[in-house]
């Protein structure tokens, strides 16, 4: 949201979508010393200050004005912070805490109930320190015995509001592989957020399928260039990808990119 510049209004941020959407305490045996809109509060400013559980332990310890803006009476060890990010962004309570922030930026009018432009594309993470590139080097050029690799990484369909950059729905899963097979699941998550009057996205969703599955049965206007295929001088199969060729570029398919900025600056942080 445009509001949530600084590291106190986005812990406050933080703070109140945890209190809408979590319980005080993960069980009645808990010690009660802090509480998980707290402790999520806590993860949401590490993702915005781009730390590690560490350095936010140190910032909070260092910083009692920003503990004091959540009600923190003793900052969590780094440990405390890395095992509620497990508990707490699971898949559920994730989803619930996307829905209170949904909420939240519409009450803030930072949202419109019909969203005229959103943008869909799929992106991957390195699933450690490492990265892929490094990986693939230390096992071309390291000893004989040495071939690690991964073949398997972290990866999200996601869906944004193309003017306020706000994510709308998160679909994870695992790459290397298509996009394609979270269009749907990424739609239909959106849609239940929001309305959408327009979606775009890259030729990676291009199929008759897609087209249909969001005009005729979800009643969203697809954006996304029939490019999937050998090539050739033949119009493409399926009525809306023949009209991607003819008349795609009249529409407002260049602020795809909306979405990979998205993924660049909020979700992976460069």
């Amino acid at each position: 949201m445009r509001t949530t510049k600084s590291p106190r209004r986005v812990l406050q941020y933080g703070y109140l979508i945890g209190l809408l959407s979590l319980r005080l305490y993960s069980c009645k045996y808990s010690r009660k010393t802090f509480n998980e809109p707290q402790l999520f509060a806590c993860l949401v400013l590490k993702e915005f200050l781009q730390l590690d559980y560490r350095k936010l332990s140190a910032l909070l310890r260092d910083s009692a004005d920003l503990a004091a803006v959540i009600d923190l009476k003793t900052v969590p060890h780094f440990t405390t912070l890395q095992k509620a990010a497990t508990r707490l962004l699971l898949a559920r309570p994730a989803r619930k805490l996307l829905d209170k922030t949904i909420h939240i930026a519409q009450w803030q009018r930072n949202l419109p109930t019909t969203v005229p432009l959103a943008a869909l594309d799929g992106t991957g993470w390195e699933s450690r320190h490492a990265s892929h590139y490094y990986v693939r080097r230390r096992a071309k050029g390291g000893k004989s015995w040495q071939k690690t690799t991964h073949q398997r990484f972290p990866k999200a369909g996601v869906v944004c509001d193309c003017r306020s950059h706000l994510i709308l729905a998160v679909v994870p899963g695992c790459g290397p592989a298509p996009d394609i097979p979270h269009f749907r699941a990424a739609l239909d998550q959106a849609l239940s957020r929001v309305r959408i009057a327009t979606l775009t996205a890259d030729a990676g969703y291009d199929a008759a399928h897609t087209h249909e599955f969001a005009r005729e049965q979800r009643g969203v206007r697809t954006l996304i260039p029939a490019k999937i295929g050998r090539t050739t001088t033949k119009p493409a199969s399926g009525y809306w990808r023949r009209q991607m060729q003819t008349r795609l570029h009249l529409t407002r398919y260049t602020q795809r990119w909306q979405v990979e900025t998205v993924n660049r600056v909020k979700l992976k942080g460069t």
